[in-house]
C-alpha cells in the first residue's frame, strides 16, 4: 500500500515537471456526487495553491455536482467534464462502454483508482425512538426510510446492495428470500429524492422518515453541521455493511479533446498525497494512507464491510441484474405489497 501511493506521488512530481503551460488549457471541470461539495470546497483550493508552487501556473477549477448517475448521463449527453470523482463504478463503466473513458481507467491509480471509500450508516432521530440496530429493523411496519433513488444515484445503490447482501448473508443466498426481504425494504421508503443532498433534506429539515440511509461520512458531516446540531440526530452503525469505493477517473475523450489530461491526472493523483487524505480523513471518509489510517483509527466503529463485487460479480454484472430498466430493482419496485 506504501508503494503504491509514493508510486503516484512521484508519478505527480513527474507530470509537473513535464507539464508545459502553453499546451494547456488553465481550468478543470470536476463532476462529482451530491454530498461531496464540502469535500472539494475544501480540496480544489489546495490544489490550486499546491500547483502555483510548483508550477508558477494560475489554474481555475470548476465543480458541478448532482447524482452520480445523472452526471454520468450529463456527460454522455455531451457535457465537457475533465475529471470524475464518483461514487459508483457502474457510471464510470458508462462511460467507457460509450468510448468516452478508457477502458484501463482503473489500472491507473493505486487501489484501483480508489483514493478513499466509505459504507452505509443509518441516521435516526434523537433517542433512536425506533431502536434501530441492524438492517432487519429496515423492513418492520412501524418503520419508514429516506434514502435517494438508485436510479440516479450511486448513494442509494449501495443502500440497495447494502441490503441485498446482509439478507444473502442472513438467508444464505436464497434469492426468494432474498428478494422479499429487499422488496420489504423498498417499500418502507417514504421519499426517493433524485439525489443524496435531497435525501438530507427530507430527513433532517422536513422530517421524513425514521432513519435516513446515506454514507458513514455524510452522517457524520451532518451531525457535525451547526445547521443541526440542535436535532441530536444519531448515527447507528450496523455490524455489516456494503464496501463503497469511491472511484475517480480522467474523461480521456474531453481532457484530450481541450489538453488537459497531464493536469486531471495530476490532481487526481494529488488526492492520494498525505495532506490530502489527511484532509478527506477530516471529512470522514476512510483513506488509503497508513500512516492517516492510523491517525483516525478511534473515530471510526469497527464492521464487517462486504465487497459487492465479490458476492454478486464484476459491477457490469451487478449493473445489468439489478439496475437496468427492468432488472432486479425495477421489478421489486413495481411488486404491489400486502
Amino acid at each position: 500500500m506504501n508503494v503504491n501511493i509514493t508510486a503516484g506521488v512521484f508519478t505527480l512530481i513527474a507530470a509537473i515537471s513535464s507539464f508545459t503551460v502553453m499546451a494547456q488549457t488553465s481550468s478543470l471541470l470536476n463532476a462529482s456526487f451530491d454530498v461531496a461539495r464540502e469535500t472539494f470546497a475544501a480540496v480544489n483550493p489546495k490544489f490550486v495553491e499546491y500547483w502555483q508552487q510548483q508550477t508558477g501556473q494560475s489554474i481555475k477549477i470548476d465543480q458541478s455536482f448532482a447524482g452520480s448517475s445523472r452526471q454520468a448521463q450529463d456527460i454522455i449527453q455531451g457535457k465537457k467534464v475533465d475529471v470524475v470523482t464518483f461514487n459508483q463504478v457502474t457510471d464510470i463503466d458508462a462511460l467507457v462502454e460509450r468510448g468516452i473513458l478508457a477502458e484501463d481507467w482503473a489500472q491507473r491509480l493505486p487501489h484501483n483508482s480508489s483514493p478513499y471509500y466509505s459504507t452505509i450508516t443509518f441516521l435516526v432521530r434523537e433517542g433512536n425512538p425506533k431502536n434501530i440496530k441492524d438492517w432487519d429493523d429496515l423492513v418492520r411496519d412501524d418503520v419508514s426510510l429516506v434514502f435517494s433513488n438508485p436510479k440516479t444515484s450511486g448513494n442509494a445503490r449501495y443502500s440497495y446492495l447494502g441490503a441485498w447482501l446482509f439478507a444473502h448473508q442472513k438467508f444464505n443466498g436464497d434469492e426468494a428470500k432474498i428478494r422479499e426481504f429487499v422488496g420489504s425494504l423498498l417499500a418502507n421508503v417514504e421519499n426517493f429524492p433524485t439525489g443524496s443532498r435531497g435525501a438530507t433534506v427530507a430527513f433532517a429539515q422536513n422530517g421524513q422518515g425514521d432513519v435516513l440511509l446515506t454514507f458513514e461520512f455524510e452522517e457524520r458531516n451532518i451531525l457535525a453541521s451547526p445547521e443541526f446540531q440542535d436535532q441530536s440526530f444519531e448515527i447507528v452503525v450496523p455490524p455489516s455493511s456494503v464496501l463503497a469505493e469511491f472511484p475517480v477517473a480522467v474523461v480521456d475523450k474531453v481532457a484530450n479533446e481541450r489538453g488537459t489530461q497531464e493536469l486531471a491526472t495530476a490532481f487526481l493523483q494529488f488526492l492520494y498525497t498525505p495532506d490530502t487524505q489527511r484532509l478527506l480523513s477530516d471529512f470522514n471518509y476512510r483513506v488509503r494512507d497508513p500512516a492517516i489510517v492510523q491517525e483516525a483509527a478511534t473515530r471510526f466503529d469497527s464492521l464487517k464491510l462486504i465487497n459487492p463485487t465479490e458476492v454478486l460479480g464484476s459491477w457490469r454484472e451487478i449493473q445489468n441484474v439489478h439496475f437496468v430498466a427492468d432488472g432486479v430493482l425495477d421489478q421489486l419496485q413495481n411488486t404491489p405489497r400486502s
